[in-house]
Protein backbone atom coordinates (compact mmCIF):
# COMPACT_ATOMS: atom_id res chain seq x y z
CA UNK A 1 0.00 0.00 0.00
CA UNK A 2 1.79 3.21 -1.04
CA UNK A 3 2.32 5.99 1.93
CA UNK A 4 1.20 9.18 1.93
CA UNK A 5 2.90 10.99 4.58
CA UNK A 6 1.09 14.17 5.47
CA UNK A 7 2.56 15.21 8.76
CA UNK A 8 5.52 17.18 8.12
CA UNK A 9 4.59 19.82 10.68
CA UNK A 10 5.66 17.16 13.19
CA UNK A 11 8.72 15.90 11.43
CA UNK A 12 9.67 15.14 7.97
CA UNK A 13 11.90 12.29 6.44
CA UNK A 14 15.75 12.77 6.44
CA UNK A 15 16.76 13.49 2.62
CA UNK A 16 19.41 11.58 1.45
CA UNK A 17 22.03 14.60 1.09
CA UNK A 18 21.34 14.98 4.97
CA UNK A 19 21.63 11.00 5.80
CA UNK A 20 24.58 10.66 3.71
CA UNK A 21 26.55 13.97 5.40
CA UNK A 22 25.50 12.37 8.78
CA UNK A 23 26.80 8.62 7.87
CA UNK A 24 30.20 10.40 6.58
CA UNK A 25 30.65 12.80 9.72
CA UNK A 26 30.09 9.11 11.93
CA UNK A 27 32.24 7.38 9.70
CA UNK A 28 35.25 9.42 8.85
CA UNK A 29 34.74 12.71 10.38
CA UNK A 30 34.34 10.84 13.68
CA UNK A 31 36.88 12.81 15.98
CA UNK A 32 35.43 15.54 19.36
CA UNK A 33 35.61 18.96 17.79
CA UNK A 34 36.99 19.91 21.10
CA UNK A 35 40.03 17.63 20.86
CA UNK A 36 42.99 19.11 19.58
CA UNK A 37 44.36 16.61 17.16
CA UNK A 38 43.84 16.33 13.71
CA UNK A 39 40.55 14.01 14.08
CA UNK A 40 38.98 16.82 16.52
CA UNK A 41 40.39 19.27 14.10
CA UNK A 42 38.91 17.38 10.96
CA UNK A 43 35.19 17.37 12.94
CA UNK A 44 36.09 20.68 14.06
CA UNK A 45 36.24 22.00 10.33
CA UNK A 46 33.12 20.06 9.35
CA UNK A 47 30.63 21.30 12.11
CA UNK A 48 32.31 25.39 11.17
CA UNK A 49 31.01 24.66 8.03
CA UNK A 50 27.37 23.67 9.23
CA UNK A 51 27.47 26.82 11.56
CA UNK A 52 28.46 29.17 8.52
CA UNK A 53 25.33 27.65 5.99
CA UNK A 54 22.80 28.27 8.90
CA UNK A 55 24.03 31.41 10.01
CA UNK A 56 24.22 32.34 5.91
CA UNK A 57 20.06 31.20 6.08
CA UNK A 58 19.50 33.04 8.76
CA UNK A 59 21.61 36.49 7.39
CA UNK A 60 23.32 35.95 10.21
CA UNK A 61 27.39 35.88 11.32
CA UNK A 62 28.63 32.15 12.51
CA UNK A 63 29.11 33.13 16.38
CA UNK A 64 25.87 34.03 16.32
CA UNK A 65 24.62 30.47 16.47
CA UNK A 66 24.76 28.48 19.06
CA UNK A 67 23.73 24.63 18.40
CA UNK A 68 20.99 22.75 20.65
CA UNK A 69 19.48 19.58 20.56
CA UNK A 70 16.21 21.19 18.99
CA UNK A 71 13.22 23.49 19.15
CA UNK A 72 12.53 22.72 22.51
CA UNK A 73 16.02 23.25 24.45
CA UNK A 74 15.89 26.36 22.06
CA UNK A 75 13.01 28.12 23.18
CA UNK A 76 13.76 26.76 26.87
CA UNK A 77 17.44 28.40 26.79
CA UNK A 78 16.22 31.40 25.15
CA UNK A 79 13.09 32.15 27.29
CA UNK A 80 14.62 31.25 30.59
CA UNK A 81 18.27 32.54 29.52
CA UNK A 82 16.88 36.07 28.81
CA UNK A 83 14.25 36.17 31.93
CA UNK A 84 16.92 35.36 34.38
CA UNK A 85 19.56 37.25 32.93
CA UNK A 86 17.11 40.68 33.01
CA UNK A 87 15.23 40.13 36.14
CA UNK A 88 16.81 42.65 37.88
CA UNK A 89 15.45 45.92 35.13
CA UNK A 90 11.66 44.26 34.60
CA UNK A 91 9.39 41.96 35.51
CA UNK A 92 7.20 41.45 32.76
CA UNK A 93 6.72 39.15 29.71
CA UNK A 94 4.94 39.11 26.72
CA UNK A 95 3.80 35.81 24.67
CA UNK A 96 0.96 34.67 22.86
CA UNK A 97 -2.03 31.96 23.59
CA UNK A 98 -0.94 29.85 20.96
CA UNK A 99 2.68 29.36 21.79
CA UNK A 100 4.28 25.71 21.56
CA UNK A 101 4.41 23.36 24.53
CA UNK A 102 8.10 24.42 24.89
CA UNK A 103 7.17 27.98 25.11
CA UNK A 104 3.71 27.95 27.18
CA UNK A 105 5.16 25.20 29.76
CA UNK A 106 8.40 27.69 30.82
CA UNK A 107 5.90 30.65 30.97
CA UNK A 108 4.23 28.85 33.54
CA UNK A 109 7.27 28.45 35.44
CA UNK A 110 8.39 31.58 35.30
CA UNK A 111 5.20 32.77 36.72
CA UNK A 112 5.61 30.50 39.82
CA UNK A 113 9.33 32.04 40.16
CA UNK A 114 7.22 35.50 40.41
CA UNK A 115 7.24 36.66 36.65
CA UNK A 116 4.53 39.01 35.31
CA UNK A 117 3.78 36.75 31.73
CA UNK A 118 1.09 38.80 29.29
CA UNK A 119 -0.94 36.30 26.96
CA UNK A 120 -2.11 38.23 23.93
CA UNK A 121 -5.54 36.74 22.56
CA UNK A 122 -5.29 35.81 18.44
CA UNK A 123 -7.97 37.21 16.51
CA UNK A 124 -10.47 34.08 14.75
CA UNK A 125 -7.43 33.43 11.92
CA UNK A 126 -5.27 33.26 14.45
CA UNK A 127 -3.09 36.60 14.53
CA UNK A 128 -2.72 38.76 17.05
CA UNK A 129 -2.81 42.05 16.33
CA UNK A 130 -0.43 45.14 16.13
CA UNK A 131 -2.28 46.93 18.90
CA UNK A 132 -2.46 44.45 21.44
CA UNK A 133 1.50 44.13 20.91
CA UNK A 134 1.84 47.47 21.08
CA UNK A 135 -0.27 48.28 24.18
CA UNK A 136 1.30 45.21 26.29
CA UNK A 137 4.92 46.17 25.76
CA UNK A 138 5.51 48.46 28.83
CA UNK A 139 8.67 50.19 30.23
CA UNK A 140 9.25 47.28 32.54
CA UNK A 141 8.79 44.16 29.62
CA UNK A 142 12.05 42.44 29.26
CA UNK A 143 11.02 39.91 27.49
CA UNK A 144 8.79 39.67 24.24
CA UNK A 145 8.39 36.01 22.53
CA UNK A 146 5.89 35.03 20.01
CA UNK A 147 6.44 32.81 17.30
CA UNK A 148 7.04 33.14 13.88
CA UNK A 149 4.11 30.29 12.34
CA UNK A 150 1.83 28.81 14.49
CA UNK A 151 2.32 25.23 14.44
CA UNK A 152 -1.49 23.88 14.15
CA UNK A 153 -2.78 26.25 11.88
CA UNK A 154 0.17 28.14 10.05
CA UNK A 155 -1.05 31.58 11.13
CA UNK A 156 1.63 34.13 10.85
CA UNK A 157 2.32 36.79 13.44
CA UNK A 158 3.34 40.52 12.75
CA UNK A 159 7.01 40.18 13.93
CA UNK A 160 7.42 43.26 12.22
CA UNK A 161 5.38 45.28 14.62
CA UNK A 162 7.51 44.12 17.74
CA UNK A 163 10.84 45.66 17.77
CA UNK A 164 8.54 49.45 17.23
CA UNK A 165 6.86 48.57 20.58
CA UNK A 166 9.73 47.24 22.20
CA UNK A 167 11.58 50.85 21.27
CA UNK A 168 8.22 53.01 21.64
CA UNK A 169 8.11 51.77 25.10
CA UNK A 170 11.95 52.29 26.35
CA UNK A 171 11.65 48.49 26.82
CA UNK A 172 14.96 46.63 27.90
CA UNK A 173 13.23 44.08 26.55
CA UNK A 174 15.03 41.10 24.39
CA UNK A 175 12.76 39.90 21.43
CA UNK A 176 12.46 35.74 20.87
CA UNK A 177 10.87 34.12 18.00
CA UNK A 178 9.96 30.46 17.84
CA UNK A 179 10.90 30.00 14.04
CA UNK A 180 10.94 26.16 14.14
CA UNK A 181 7.79 25.85 11.66
CA UNK A 182 9.35 29.19 9.22
CA UNK A 183 12.84 28.01 9.45
CA UNK A 184 13.32 27.62 5.36
CA UNK A 185 9.96 27.84 3.93
CA UNK A 186 9.56 31.77 4.29
CA UNK A 187 11.95 34.80 4.39
CA UNK A 188 12.90 35.77 7.94
CA UNK A 189 16.14 37.36 8.68
CA UNK A 190 16.77 38.25 12.50
CA UNK A 191 18.41 41.53 12.03
CA UNK A 192 15.36 42.60 9.45
CA UNK A 193 12.89 42.06 12.44
CA UNK A 194 15.56 43.24 15.07
CA UNK A 195 14.83 40.03 16.75
CA UNK A 196 17.41 39.25 19.18
CA UNK A 197 17.10 35.38 19.76
CA UNK A 198 15.58 32.70 17.23
CA UNK A 199 14.91 28.80 17.31
CA UNK A 200 15.10 26.51 14.94
CA UNK A 201 15.22 23.19 14.55
CA UNK A 202 16.79 20.54 12.31
CA UNK A 203 13.99 17.69 12.00
CA UNK A 204 11.23 20.09 10.47
CA UNK A 205 13.31 20.46 7.40
CA UNK A 206 14.54 16.85 6.33
CA UNK A 207 17.90 16.54 8.65
CA UNK A 208 17.73 14.07 11.48
CA UNK A 209 16.43 14.69 15.05
CA UNK A 210 18.09 16.02 17.72
CA UNK A 211 19.72 18.88 16.03
CA UNK A 212 19.10 22.73 16.40
CA UNK A 213 20.66 26.12 16.27
CA UNK A 214 19.46 29.19 18.39
CA UNK A 215 20.58 32.26 17.25
CA UNK A 216 21.73 35.04 19.46
CA UNK A 217 22.51 38.32 18.58
CA UNK A 218 25.36 39.37 19.00
CA UNK A 219 25.51 41.64 22.20
CA UNK A 220 22.11 39.98 23.41
CA UNK A 221 22.91 38.68 27.05
CA UNK A 222 21.55 35.57 28.29
CA UNK A 223 22.13 33.02 30.90
CA UNK A 224 22.96 29.46 30.42
CA UNK A 225 20.71 26.59 31.82
CA UNK A 226 23.19 24.09 31.74
CA UNK A 227 27.03 23.94 33.08
CA UNK A 228 29.89 21.33 32.96
CA UNK A 229 32.12 22.81 29.33
CA UNK A 230 32.97 25.66 26.89
CA UNK A 231 31.05 24.71 23.78
CA UNK A 232 28.85 27.49 21.89
CA UNK A 233 30.38 29.49 24.35
CA UNK A 234 29.18 27.97 27.41
CA UNK A 235 25.41 28.31 26.50
CA UNK A 236 24.94 25.01 25.72
CA UNK A 237 27.89 22.82 26.84
CA UNK A 238 28.82 19.42 25.93
CA UNK A 239 30.10 17.49 22.99
CA UNK A 240 28.34 18.70 19.72
CA UNK A 241 26.31 16.27 18.29
CA UNK A 242 28.62 16.61 14.76
CA UNK A 243 26.63 14.29 12.58
CA UNK A 244 23.45 15.47 13.08
CA UNK A 245 24.26 19.24 12.77
CA UNK A 246 26.07 18.55 9.80
CA UNK A 247 23.65 17.00 8.39
CA UNK A 248 21.29 19.93 9.35
CA UNK A 249 23.66 22.05 7.19
CA UNK A 250 23.21 19.59 4.29
CA UNK A 251 19.43 20.16 4.75
CA UNK A 252 19.60 23.65 4.82
CA UNK A 253 21.41 23.79 1.20
CA UNK A 254 18.34 21.61 -0.28
CA UNK A 255 16.03 24.43 0.73
CA UNK A 256 17.78 27.01 -0.31
CA UNK A 257 14.86 28.12 -3.26
CA UNK A 258 12.31 29.29 -0.50
CA UNK A 259 10.88 30.95 -3.09
CA UNK A 260 10.38 27.77 -5.58
CA UNK A 261 9.30 25.53 -3.04
CA UNK A 262 6.59 28.02 -1.73
CA UNK A 263 5.31 28.43 -4.88
CA UNK A 264 4.70 24.30 -5.15
CA UNK A 265 3.87 23.80 -1.73
CA UNK A 266 0.91 26.90 -2.50
CA UNK A 267 -0.09 25.21 -5.26
CA UNK A 268 -0.85 22.18 -3.42
CA UNK A 269 -2.87 24.01 -0.51
CA UNK A 270 -5.31 25.66 -3.03
CA UNK A 271 -5.76 22.32 -4.65
CA UNK A 272 -6.18 20.62 -1.13
CA UNK A 273 -8.69 23.79 -0.22
CA UNK A 274 -10.89 22.83 -2.75
CA UNK A 275 -10.81 19.18 -2.57
CA UNK A 276 -11.85 19.74 0.98
CA UNK A 277 -14.55 21.97 0.05
CA UNK A 278 -16.00 18.67 -1.65
CA UNK A 279 -16.90 17.27 1.13
CA UNK A 280 -20.13 18.15 2.84
CA UNK A 281 -19.91 19.67 6.71
CA UNK A 282 -15.54 20.35 6.12
CA UNK A 283 -14.86 23.55 8.24
CA UNK A 284 -11.27 24.92 7.49
CA UNK A 285 -9.77 26.30 10.52
CA UNK A 286 -6.41 27.86 8.70
CA UNK A 287 -7.23 31.02 6.57
CA UNK A 288 -5.86 31.51 3.34
CA UNK A 289 -3.03 34.16 4.71
CA UNK A 290 -1.50 31.49 6.97
CA UNK A 291 1.59 29.23 5.75
CA UNK A 292 0.80 27.02 2.88
CA UNK A 293 2.48 24.31 4.35
CA UNK A 294 -0.28 23.94 6.92
CA UNK A 295 -4.35 23.02 6.62
CA UNK A 296 -6.34 22.67 9.86
CA UNK A 297 -9.66 21.82 9.26
CA UNK A 298 -12.60 19.65 11.03
CA UNK A 299 -14.96 16.96 10.70
CA UNK A 300 -17.68 17.71 12.91
CA UNK A 301 -19.59 14.70 14.21
CA UNK A 302 -16.43 12.67 14.24
CA UNK A 303 -13.84 12.71 16.59
CA UNK A 304 -10.09 13.53 15.56
CA UNK A 305 -8.32 10.28 16.94
CA UNK A 306 -10.97 8.27 15.07
CA UNK A 307 -10.24 9.92 11.58
CA UNK A 308 -6.35 9.60 12.54
CA UNK A 309 -6.47 6.13 13.34
CA UNK A 310 -9.16 5.15 10.30
CA UNK A 311 -6.44 7.25 7.82
CA UNK A 312 -3.39 5.70 9.44
CA UNK A 313 -4.94 1.67 8.98
CA UNK A 314 -4.89 3.10 4.88
CA UNK A 315 -1.19 4.37 5.58
CA UNK A 316 -1.79 7.90 5.28
CA UNK A 317 -0.64 9.83 8.14
CA UNK A 318 -1.83 13.19 9.56
CA UNK A 319 -2.32 14.88 13.01
CA UNK A 320 -4.52 15.64 15.05
CA UNK A 321 -2.72 19.06 16.50
CA UNK A 322 0.48 19.33 17.87
CA UNK A 323 2.44 15.76 17.51
CA UNK A 324 3.70 16.98 21.71
CA UNK A 325 0.09 17.64 22.79
CA UNK A 326 -0.29 13.68 22.33
CA UNK A 327 -3.85 14.01 21.78
CA UNK A 328 -4.50 16.51 24.56
CA UNK A 329 -6.94 18.81 23.28
CA UNK A 330 -5.75 22.23 21.64
CA UNK A 331 -5.04 24.95 23.79
CA UNK A 332 -4.44 26.70 19.99
CA UNK A 333 -8.19 26.25 18.71
CA UNK A 334 -9.29 26.97 22.32
CA UNK A 335 -7.69 30.32 21.59
CA UNK A 336 -9.20 31.13 18.68
CA UNK A 337 -12.70 30.58 20.25
CA UNK A 338 -13.60 27.38 18.06
CA UNK A 339 -16.60 25.78 19.94
CA UNK A 340 -15.84 21.94 21.20
CA UNK A 341 -17.42 20.25 17.93
CA UNK A 342 -14.60 21.49 15.96
CA UNK A 343 -11.56 21.95 18.44
CA UNK A 344 -12.54 17.73 18.71
CA UNK A 345 -12.69 17.12 15.27
CA UNK A 346 -9.69 18.70 14.06
CA UNK A 347 -7.31 17.21 11.50
CA UNK A 348 -4.21 19.02 10.44
CA UNK A 349 -2.06 17.98 7.29
CA UNK A 350 1.55 19.52 6.81
CA UNK A 351 2.99 19.25 3.51
CA UNK A 352 6.66 18.81 1.94
CA UNK A 353 7.90 19.36 -0.91
CA UNK A 354 7.81 15.58 -1.67
CA UNK A 355 3.62 15.97 -1.86
CA UNK A 356 2.25 15.46 -4.63
CA UNK A 357 -1.72 16.13 -5.76
CA UNK A 358 -1.95 12.34 -5.76
CA UNK A 359 -1.44 12.25 -2.05
CA UNK A 360 -4.10 14.40 -1.68
CA UNK A 361 -6.57 12.46 -3.84
CA UNK A 362 -5.69 9.95 -1.98
CA UNK A 363 -6.26 11.53 1.34
CA UNK A 364 -10.23 13.40 0.11
CA UNK A 365 -11.08 9.55 -1.29
CA UNK A 366 -10.13 7.94 1.87
CA UNK A 367 -11.81 10.67 3.88
CA UNK A 368 -14.90 10.38 2.38
CA UNK A 369 -15.24 6.69 2.60
CA UNK A 370 -14.35 7.19 6.09
CA UNK A 371 -17.30 9.74 6.94
CA UNK A 372 -19.55 7.84 5.40
CA UNK A 373 -18.29 4.49 7.35
CA UNK A 374 -17.36 5.98 10.76
CA UNK A 375 -19.37 5.91 13.66
CA UNK A 376 -20.70 8.71 14.55
CA UNK A 377 -19.95 10.30 17.93
CA UNK A 378 -22.50 10.03 20.64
Amino acid sequence: MEEIYLDNSATTRVSGAAAKKALEIMMEAYGNPSSLHSKGLQAQHELDAARKIIAQAMGAQPEEICFTSGGTEGNNTAVFGAAHALKRRGNRIVTTAIEHSSVMEAMQQLEKEGFEVVYLTPDSSGRVSAKDIKDAVTKDTILVSIMAVNNEIGSIQPLETVYRAIAAAGAPALFHVDAVQAFMKMPLLPKKFGIDLMTVSGHKINAPKGCGALYIRKGARILPLHFGGLQEKKIRPGTEPSPAVCAMGAAVEEHKDIKGQTEYIRGLNTYCREKLAEIDGVVINSDENCLPYIINFSLPGLRSETVLHFLAERNIFVSSGSACAKGHKSHVLTALGLPADLTDSAIRISFSSENTKNDIDILINSLKIGISTLARKR
